[in-house]
């Protein structure tokens, strides 16, 4: 037992929960942090969200933990997944370019529901926080990209292993605690791909979540599970994909931290349509008129049309996994945000006009970051430009003002102007609290401020 794969992760989780995060790694946490309350607070009104807190009030759940941007409460399984959706549902969360996890969302709503109650000081729950990203994004590489390329969500397969890390590093479990924990959590998996451009994808995330919490409270209560569940043939690992390196996950603890390899989005969609939307806006400055171009190529790396190439999709959601709505969006309004993906936007006709004279030309020389797009005018002309790195990748990595840029815009509007400021001032000294009912208090809108 004291050799499974389990025990040796626990081992090297737990030895890191009992000292402070790296420098570099404090920093990046931080960034990960103020990056996902962004994108929760921004989507908290979302109708699925809505969905949630109603299914809550059908089965009385009792009131002890909050949404991030709202005053209602609800128990902790739906906290934990009312925040892991919103968290996720734009596509505007972080994304660990090599596993492509959106490791915050999850974990950030593990926090958010179990806080209320555990009462961890800031430096604890950034610890959790931070390592139960990292456990996600450990066991990510380990089975990555076989793993993904079958089909499955990895956000929700893997995330579910790092919030049993942060609920049980939240709830005060010892090592054999958390080696039970994550053993549980291993059989508590969720997610397939095809749920993309759905109300279901950030589901995932939220499931991970409030399946996390359960997998520690049962380990907390004594249930244990099978000790070589991650490495058996028929166990976690194998049964989610043919090829495996437990060294990625067990290997070079403290050494190697997954965690600063983290990106965050500009744009509010699938991370492949980057390069496509940073071409689209690198030519619209050369176009005067949108409805003057002929045709669109676009030479992309091989995911682009394998996981965004729906070319006219018919909602927002839809519209996040389609490349060609980035660029059309890109070309038509000279900006690319949330407003880009309303529905109305998307199913307008001048945008659908541009979608349908786009084609995408997988190459797979082209790297995921990069694109070449060239656009043909009605008087012949050609426009081109060629992307070699998308901003917000880790070659071009968002910097800290884009990112409170990108965090105010998500939150002002929903909690009032300079909110978000005093939002990022408090997670840039979270480890200096002495508990969250600041940062908490600070994410709750005034009542009156509550849309209906």
């Amino acid at each position: 037992m004291s050799g499974s794969i389990a025990a040796a992760f626990a081992q090297g989780l737990y030895a890191l929960a009992q000292r402070p995060l790296p420098a570099d790694v404090l920093k990046e946490a931080k960034r990960s942090f103020i990056n996902v309350v962004g994108t929760t607070i921004g989507a908290c009104m979302h109708p699925g969200v809505e969905a949630i807190f109603a299914a809550a009030r059908d089965l009385g759940a009792a009131r002890e933990a909050g949404v991030l941007g709202r005053v209602e409460r609800t128990d902790v399984h739906f906290a934990a997944l009312a925040n892991g959706f919103a968290g996720h549902l734009d596509d505007f969360d972080d994304t660990h370019l090599a596993t492509v996890i959106h490791p915050a969302a999850a974990t950030l709503a593990v926090l958010t529901a179990l806080a209320p109650q555990t009462r961890p000081t800031g430096a604890q729950a950034l610890t959790a926080f931070a390592l139960g990203c990292e456990a996600q994004l450990r066991v990510g590489v380990a089975i990555s990209p076989e793993h993904y390329d079958r089909g499955w969500h990895i956000t929700g397969t893997c995330g579910v292993i790092g919030c049993a890390v942060t609920a049980a590093l939240l709830l005060g479990l010892d090592e054999a605690g958390l080696k039970e924990a994550v053993s549980i959590a291993a059989s508590m998996f969720i997610g397939q791909r095809e749920a993309f451009g759905t109300m279901t994808k950030p589901f995932h995330p939220g499931k991970a979540a409030a399946n996390g919490i359960d997998a520690a409270r049962l380990a907390q209560h004594g249930q244990q599970a099978a000790a070589d569940i991650f490495e058996a043939p028929g166990g976690y690992a194998r049964s989610l994909s043919t090829k495996v390196e437990f060294e990625r996950m067990n290997g070079e603890f403290g050494e190697r931290w997954e965690l600063l390899f983290n990106t965050y989005k500009p744009y509010p969609c699938g991370i492949v349509a980057h390069p496509a939307i940073d071409a689209g806006l690198a030519i619209e400055q050369r176009i005067a008129d949108a409805g003057s171009i002929d045709a669109i190529v676009l030479r992309c790396h091989p995911l682009v049309p394998e996981l965004m190439g729906n070319p006219q999709p018919h909602d927002g959601l839809q519209a996040r996994f389609s490349a060609i709505h980035g660029v059309a969006a890109a070309l038509c309004d000279g900006q690319v945000g949330l407003a880009q993906y309303d529905d109305s936007r998307v199913t307008s006709d001048d945008v659908k006009a541009l979608r349908a004279k786009t084609t995408l030309a997988p190459d797979a020389a082209v790297n995921r970051d990069e694109v070449h797009i060239e656009a043909r005018l009605h008087d012949g002309r050609i426009v081109a430009h060629h992307v070699e790195h998308a901003r917000g990748s880790l070659a071009r990595p968002l910097t800290d003002d884009e990112l409170l840029d990108k965090v105010c815009l998500l939150i002002d509007p929903r909690l009032g102007a300079g909110v978000a400021d005093r939002i990022a001032a408090a997670v840039e000294n979270v480890e200096r609290a002495t508990s969250l009912d600041a940062f908490f208090a600070l994410c709750t809108p005034n009542k009156d401020r509550v849309h209906a």
